[in-house]
């Protein structure tokens, strides 16, 4: 049985070594002569020690699951193109990526070894991979903003071509056995199924499990920060696929220390609070309507400018352990572990009014349907989920002037990004402070970490009234 082990988007594991340490062994445990090991972005970052290591420490991780194929998440680029060409020529996994072009519009990373297809031998079989990655990228990453990304579909079946061809036309050479997508795609991955002759898609990307199929393809997706790891078995029409967690597998050898000595080059050992009641970061806590740590950070943003409103981006919120006891500064860069400041933006009342709306994202295809994506810092948003419309909305307690000029501190990313809060941009832009993660820091000195919920979302599902407040 020719059989795939992948997995996708593991981000925070290496924040705690001894995890990825069982991560790796239950994917070495799952691996084996009738298998190879995939990925499918976001592998390498962010995360606390991937901003120690700019993200080499997928090299120990590579090694540790004998990794052979991965392709590019947006997270990827988060130290920039030439730092990713770095890591990828001395990677011992091989990037596959058919839709990412460079600088120059030619396709990124040639010279370091990026292909747009690839195939092994597994099992006796000839398996093909093509890989591609969210054509938003350039929008998600302020440091993927000088490349481009082609349409994924077009590009996975140019890419699909061609390696049929390449092996059509070798000597001695079978025909591809199967056919895999390696996406980092998210909600893309049914347009790839639909429109593509192949056995599987292997997603990421988005931070929820998958495991169903769509057009007699199967689609997979394994969660976020190791969660689970997928075993896909490609003998039948249609394969079958398995998640698996990695609780009670037994830690690779030496992974662990290794990626501990990683940690340890970097001081980031302060305690800056103690917090005596747990606060969590699961996705279904910040992408769930108001919660804890989304208020601490609002409130820092907000705090660090004096701004009328602070706002975060739920997917700004990096999930893992919750926040207890002692909390460090490595604690604060691994809830965001991004290089990049907090700005102040100024905004009319009708704009906010309208980013608002955007925290339920009724018209932004980003995540899960359910999903709520901002927390606020002196604010009140009443939204109906089933009218989809604001029926409530203030500012330090009194309604929103529509005419009046507000004052919003949020990530810079907020402002690059047309992706999750469409009506911030660079134009609103008139001030900006530290780097986020340093800015938790400071307001936690000053003013403790000891958020509570306070009635600033409140997401109610009543019937669709007739008209709109808009």
């Amino acid at each position: 049985m020719v059989r795939l082990v992948h997995y996708s988007d593991i981000e925070n594991v290496f924040d705690a070594p001894e995890r990825a340490a069982r991560l790796a062994g239950r994917i070495a445990e799952l691996s084996g002569p009738d298998a190879a090991v995939v990925a499918t972005g976001d592998t390498t970052a962010p995360g606390v020690l991937s901003l120690v290591a700019t993200g080499r420490q997928i090299h120990d991780f590579y090694a540790a699951t004998d990794t052979a194929l991965d392709t590019f998440g947006n997270h990827e680029f988060d130290y920039g193109p030439d730092a990713l060409r770095d890591l990828v020529a001395d990677a011992s996994a091989t990037f596959v990526s058919a839709n990412v072009r460079d600088e120059d519009g030619e396709p990124f990373g040639r010279e370091q070894g990026v292909v747009p297809w690839a195939t092994r031998e597994v099992d006796g079989a000839t398996v093909g991979f093509v890989g591609v990655t969210d054509p938003a990228t350039d929008s998600l990453n302020p440091m993927a903003a000088e490349l481009s990304f082609s349409d994924p579909v077009t590009a996975a079946r140019d890419a699909l071509d061609e390696m049929r061809a390449a092996v059509a036309a070798a000597d001695g050479a079978g025909p591809l056995d199967h056919v895999v997508v390696l996406s980092h795609l998210g909600a893309g991955d049914d347009d790839l199924a639909r429109e593509l002759d192949v056995d599987a898609v292997l997603g990421g990307h988005v931070h929820s499990r998958r495991n169903e199929v769509v057009a007699d393809t199967r689609l997979v997706r394994p969660g976020v920060n190791g969660e689970t790891v997928a075993e896909i078995e490609l003998g039948s029409a249609v394969p079958d696929a398995t998640l698996h967690e990695p609780d009670g597998a037994a830690p690779v050898p030496g992974l662990e220390a290794a990626l501990a000595d990683r940690m340890a080059a970097a001081d980031l050992g302060e305690v800056v609070d103690v917090v005596d009641e747990p606060i969590e970061r699961a996705g279904a806590v910040v992408h769930g309507g108001e919660c804890r740590v989304g208020n601490f950070v609002a409130d820092a943003f907000r705090w660090v400018h004096d701004a009328d409103v602070g706002l975060s981006n739920a997917g700004g919120l990096r999930q893992g352990d919750p926040l207890a006891g002692d909390v460090t500064k490595a604690d604060l860069i691994s809830l965001i572990p991004f290089e990049e400041p907090v700005t102040l933006a100024s905004v009319t009342g009708a704009e906010l009014h309208d980013v608002f709306r955007e925290m339920a994202a009724p018209d932004v295809d980003f995540g899960e349907d359910d999903w709520w994506h901002g927390h606020v810092s002196n604010a009140r948003v009443v939204w109906d989920a089933d009218a989809e419309l604001i029926l409530e909305a203030t500012v330090g307690g009194e309604p929103i002037d529509p005419e009046e000029r507000y004052t919003v501190a949020v990530s810079e990313y907020l402002l690059h990004s047309e992706h999750e809060f469409p009506t911030l941009a660079q134009r609103h832009r008139i001030d900006e402070a530290g780097i986020q993660y340093e800015v938790l820091a400071d307001y936690a000195r000053e003013r403790g970490i000891d958020p509570a919920i306070e009635g600033r979302i409140e997401i109610e599902n009543r019937a669709a009234v007739a008209s709109d407040d808009d």
